[in-house]
């Protein structure tokens, strides 16, 4: 528990209907009964836990706003600790008078995230539960709010949980073995040894495996818009963007910069790259546009490529062909309201196995919709189990990295029939990661690493 009783706006510095400021700490309800007055007179100390009082809000003697007061007594708070929190009227000169009236009767500036920092060193919460609050915040779609509300309920820190009794029970059988030999503890052998420890492996890849999908539910699914000129990019762009952000035209080379959107369709997050048009040219300007393209086409998530249906097959969309290898891809055949010239056949045949082709008419709004839909099917989103728990950023990704890789060395060790002794070492050192993941045995710089990216007043 902290000595020390902190305070902080803990609404938006706008403009708004209410401001909350909150207090947390062993001197809460001191520091809140000099600021707030109860209009019923009851001293704040007295009250019951999660009730709320009206009441009138002061710096000493000068009458600042009226207000309502909220108390959570420890242990049944946020932070496990006293808690008080003053709702008053949301004008941003009020708001500051007020946290200034609570450091003045002798609270201390909380620091960024340290609200829920205290929860977690007062075991209200996991580390990675933590970490879920901050995402919660930032979610941009709803399925990635879904997801990161599981985690902060425990689904990936009982997973952390699962992996880490699989290891103890290989650890325990180990340590009885090689400590009790006359008794009757069962003998750990090889193949009990390469089971167990495939079984732990085993679970680790699952968590590895999902942690693209779980990135880019939480990031935003990079999407680049590419294909030669005048196939409908920036009629896509538009579409599914809901505005004109990307001028129309007829002339080609009209796009020879990147545009930018970002969009949310069926609760998730598109990160649009409208891209200039692949061609051959001879116009500066354009080629390290074409070049800007070649990049966002590497580094997608998803390439949207669009192909012209109105128009038979060029050497320019063949070189997208190429562009498209080893790319995750949904062909978009555009201009379905036209006469179709284009062989289908050949665009599937030229695509990635999995690759999806979808005809559509970039005029039609219903179109992004159906966009929308196999952007998710063709990264396997819409069938994400939200329930089971994913990593969610590279803090976790690194730690089970390195468990895994502890895990494939004693895993590679037991089918050599390495002494067990040997292989625990492993062990050990794989657990101390699954611990770190989940803030067991977490150090303090990694845990003041992870609150850097919350606000001041969470």
């Amino acid at each position: 528990m902290y000595n020390s009783t902190i305070c902080a706006i803990a609404t938006p510095a706008a403009v708004g209907g209410i401001s909350v400021i909150r207090i947390s700490g062993e001197r809460a309800f001191e520091v809140a009964e000099r600021v707030f007055k109860p209009a019923s007179g009851k001293p704040i100390s007295e009250m019951r836990g999660y009730t709320a009082a009206y009441g009138k809000i002061y710096d000493n003697e000068e009458r600042l706003d009226d207000g309502v007061l909220l108390v959570f007594k420890a242990p049944h708070s946020y932070t496990g600790e006293d808690v008080c929190e003053i709702s008053c009227h949301g004008g941003i000169y009020v708001t500051r008078r007020v946290l200034t009236a609570c450091l003045k009767a002798g609270a201390e500036p909380a620091a960024a995230g340290e609200f829920t920092k205290r929860a977690l060193l007062n075991g209200k919460m996991s580390l990675t539960q933590a970490e879920a609050v901050a995402d919660i915040i930032a979610a941009q779609g709803g399925q990635m709010l879904s997801c990161t509300n599981t985690q902060r309920e425990g689904a990936l820190y009982r997973r952390c949980e699962k992996i880490a009794d699989m290891i103890m029970e290989i650890l325990s059988q180990i340590a009885a073995w090689i400590d009790y030999p006359d008794d009757d503890t069962p003998a750990v052998t090889r193949d009990w040894l390469v089971e167990k420890i495939g079984e732990a492996q085993a679970e680790l890849d699952d968590l590895l495996a999902g942690y693209d999908r779980g990135r880019m539910l939480r990031d935003g699914i990079s999407c680049a818009i590419v294909g030669k000129p005048n196939v409908g990019k920036s009629t896509i762009m538009n579409l599914l963007s809901g505005s004109r952000r990307s001028i129309v035209s007829d002339i080609e080379g009209t796009t020879r910069d990147i545009v930018e959107e970002s969009v949310n369709i069926g609760g998730v997050v598109l990160l649009l790259s409208d891209c200039a048009g692949i061609r051959e040219t001879e116009d500066e300007v354009e080629k390290i546009g074409v070049e800007l393209m070649l990049e966002k086409l590497n580094n997608a998530d998803i390439v949207l490529a669009v192909f012209d249906g109105s128009r038979e097959l060029s050497d320019e969309d063949r070189r997208l062909f190429e562009l498209l290898k080893n790319k995750k891809v949904l062909a978009v055949v555009n201009k379905s309201d036209l006469e179709n010239r284009l062989d289908i056949g050949e665009v599937k045949a030229a695509l990635n196995e999995g690759a999806s082709v979808t005809e559509l008419s970039a005029k039609d709004e219903k179109s992004a919709e159906v966009i929308g839909r196999v952007v998710m099917e063709r990264l396997e989103l819409s069938n994400f189990s939200a329930d089971a728990g994913f990593i969610a950023n590279e803090r976790q990704r690194a730690c089970v990295f390195r468990a895994s890789d502890e895990l494939h060395e004693a895993h590679a060790a037991a089918m050599l029939g390495v002494t067990p002794d040997a292989i625990g070492v492993s062990l050990e050192r794989a657990l101390d990661s699954i611990y770190e993941l989940s803030g067991k045995q977490a150090s303090d710089e990694v845990i003041n690493e992870v609150f850097k990216r919350f606000c001041v007043g969470k």
